[in-house]
């Protein structure tokens, strides 16, 4: 007869002892690429390709170590037979408890990955694909589900003040073009702003993000990302563009010079938008990112809904 010690692989994460005994807050796995489809409450459903974290605490002070293997077992199962939505997930984080009963009594994921939306040109009749870099964090703790959705949405902002400042110039140009002149023709002026002339000077403008966190209702069954993103375009007025022919170019230079933004402006634009969400999610963490065009640093700025243990002002998340 074989000796099962010879042929018995060890466990040694359960059947050793730790080098030192304690608890721990998370133990898992960063950056684990997995193909997912997730549900979105318009759009339905869409293959993504995401990288995930998954971690449970190790309450037990005599266990060395988790089974990282049935985190990662469990995840590929639900990765191949199951959609990515809130209720899906509310269930999936017992099971990675039930996975460790022994030894845990928290569980959080986070998935990251790019949500892509066709979007019509502005004018033309063309369209282009657009990415938004998205993430879903779900955590259970003391038994209960909170689900939070991630979200980047990059716009364009130009400055006031450099708006400001452009049209001073124009204005001196247009005086010492014309101050001889006792009379102006309409059909001088227009040409006189067409040419060249009538850039004298041109108002910054950058490319710049807004990254919302939200807290989603607990009634949610499916993930409400266009909607958020949609919130948030509405509110700034001059998301980037995909298929871009002159009219819609035009139509850009349009919205940008009606919608001139510091990052305060954007902020206090977002913040009041996603205060009239209440059906969709109880709490929100937003931070504006100006990439300036004209200084060598960002300007930036980062509103919460103010709730009582809701959102930290935190500087990032």
């Amino acid at each position: 007869m074989t000796d099962k010690r010879l042929t018995e692989m060890p466990d040694v994460a359960s059947t050793q002892a730790p080098q030192i005994n304690g608890t721990l807050n998370w133990v898992g796995m960063n950056r684990i690429a997995l193909p997912i489809t997730v549900r979105d409450s318009d759009l339905g459903d869409s293959k993504v390709n995401a990288f995930v974290q998954t971690y449970v605490n190790l309450y037990n002070p005599d266990v060395k170590g988790i089974h990282m293997s049935r985190l990662y077992l469990l995840l590929t199962e639900f990765s191949d037979n199951q959609t990515l939505s809130a209720g899906n997930l509310r269930e999936f984080l017992s099971h990675m408890l039930d996975s460790h009963h022994d030894i845990s009594d928290q569980a959080t994921l986070n998935f990251e990955f790019d949500y892509v939306i066709k979007r019509k040109a502005l004018k033309s009749q063309f369209s282009g694909w657009k990415d938004y870099p998205a993430q879903i964090k779900a955590t259970l703790k003391d038994g209960k589900v909170s689900l939070e959705l991630g979200i980047d949405v990059t716009y364009s902002s130009t400055c006031p003040c450099s708006a400001a400042l452009a049209r001073q110039i124009i204005q001196e140009a247009f005086h010492q073009d014309f101050k001889d002149k006792t009379q102006v023709s309409p059909s001088e002026v227009e040409a006189w702003l067409r040419s060249e002339k009538g850039t004298h000077a041109t108002p910054h403008s950058q490319r710049s993000t807004a990254k919302i966190w939200v807290k989603l209702n607990d009634n949610l069954d499916d993930f409400p990302i266009t909607d958020v993103i949609g919130v948030i375009e509405d509110a700034l007025q001059t998301p980037v563009q995909t298929a871009v022919k002159r009219e819609d170019e035009q139509e850009f230079a349009r919205l940008n010079g009606q919608n001139l933004m510091f990052c305060e402006d954007a902020a206090r634009r977002v913040k009041n938008a996603l205060n009239g969400q209440e059906d969709m999610f109880k709490d929100f963490w937003l931070r504006i990112e100006h990439l300036e065009s004209l200084h060598a640093h960002d300007a930036v700025a980062i509103a919460t809904k103010g709730i009582e243990d809701g959102y930290e002002p935190l500087l990032s998340r």
